[in-house]
């Protein structure tokens, strides 16, 4: 069976107009809060949003070593000892680098 050229045409188009519909949403999304934002500035509303590097951390670090453990333990038994391995030591040891940081400030605070 033998596919019309219109049909391939539409199905080769739906995904470009996803894609420049989900730009233009992110620009407009962008813009406005760029607006926003100046004019709090300019009437003296705006107050910097505060970061808390120890929490997100610690969530970071929670989710990156769960990712990279079962990334590690499912490649290890499907693959064996291979360079794809890394795909789950990567991120596995990014995760206990985030969470070992999060223990050292922790204590260093305690004190």
């Amino acid at each position: 069976m033998q596919r019309s050229t219109a049909a391939q045409v539409i199905v080769s188009i739906i995904p470009i107009v996803g894609i420049v519909m989900a730009a233009v949403v992110v620009f407009f999304y962008l813009l406005w809060n760029h607006r926003q934002k100046m004019l709090l500035i300019k009437t003296g509303n705006y107050k910097r949003p505060e970061f808390d590097l120890l929490s997100f951390s610690l969530l970071t670090g929670l989710l990156l070593f769960a990712i990279g453990l079962t990334l590690t333990v499912f490649l290890a038994l499907i693959r064996g000892r291979d360079y794809a391995l890394l795909g789950g030591i990567i991120p596995l040891a990014i995760g206990v680098g985030l969470l070992v940081y999060y223990g050292i400030r922790r204590r260093g605070q305690a004190r």
